[in-house]
């Protein structure tokens, strides 16, 4: 679905600002996702930072993930899910040419499990979990969510997140596995490292986000487009399409991040 954005995404900037919960929050930066970390690079980089409300409990939880083609980029919390009574676990994962797939869904899958096995320690509640991410990040979050292996490895569900929210992710295999694979740039495939290979029916309600197709990378919306048509024919009440009308594939963060808020406020108020 179009989203009208001017004055559709001010509407939302002034309705969550308006609902912005009054709470402290605590940030804990670089905490390990992996107990024991089999080298340097992988101690270095699987860590991830949790900011969280401090007076509240059962809060909801935002898992999400930098963008940077798999091969740049470093964990941060957006600006948007600050002070809205979730909680944020900003990721960083490995990256290349340090790591090759399928290292970074696996650090995705382990950074989530982690999510769903400490949360409840900090006052969450681990039946709020909700995963997103930008571009790469997008595209993990679809991998993690639509294949059953990445977090099954670590005894979770796809089924217990509670939804899904890619920003402008390759729903074909990523291109940086394509060249780690030697595939021409020019061949888009869709192997067992794309999402489309694994549309299903039984996953988290998914909400499918992109930039302006005309404003987008070259053949983002499509892509999303195409996933979302196959998803809708398995499960047609759960999956959802915005196309962000006006901005392009950086510009569409901010936007998106709103959106993003005022989908879990609705899904949280609907009751889970």
């Amino acid at each position: 679905m179009k989203l009208f954005n001017f004055l559709l995404v001010a509407f939302l900037m002034l309705s969550l600002y308006a609902r912005a919960q009054q709470a402290n929050y605590t940030t804990i930066n670089d905490i390990s996702y992996r107990l024991n970390p089999t080298d340097d690079y992988t101690k270095q980089r699987c860590i991830l930072d949790l900011y969280y409300p401090n007076d509240k409990e059962g809060y909801a939880t935002i898992v999400w993930f930098h963008g940077g083609g798999l091969k740049e980029g470093e964990k941060h919390i957006p600006e948007q899910f600050k002070e809205q009574g979730f909680a944020v676990i900003a990721v960083n994962y490995r990256k290349s040419p340090n790591a090759k797939h399928p290292a970074y869904i696996d650090d995705a899958a382990a950074s989530v499990a982690w999510a769903f096995n400490n949360i409840e320690k900090y006052g969450g509640d681990s039946e709020k979990i909700f995963v997103s991410g930008h571009s790469a990040g997008g595209y993990l979050t679809l991998m993690i969510g639509l294949d059953e292996q990445w977090l099954k490895k670590y005894s979770i569900d796809i089924k217990k997140i509670a939804a899904l929210f890619p920003i402008s992710g390759q729903a074909i295999t990523h291109s940086t596995i394509r060249e780690e694979c030697k595939i021409d740039e020019r061949h888009r495939i869709v192997d067992q490292y794309a999402p489309l290979y694994h549309t299903r029916s039984n996953v988290a309600p998914l909400y499918l986000i992109t930039g302006d197709r005309n404003l987008e990378l070259s053949a983002r919306y499509e892509e999303n487009a195409l996933l979302y048509a196959y998803m809708k024919s398995m499960n047609p009440t759960t999956v959802f399409l915005f196309e962000l009308d006006g901005f392009d594939h950086g510009q569409v963060v901010a936007p998106a991040c709103f959106l993003i808020v005022n989908s879990i406020n609705e899904i949280l108020q609907k009751g889970m």
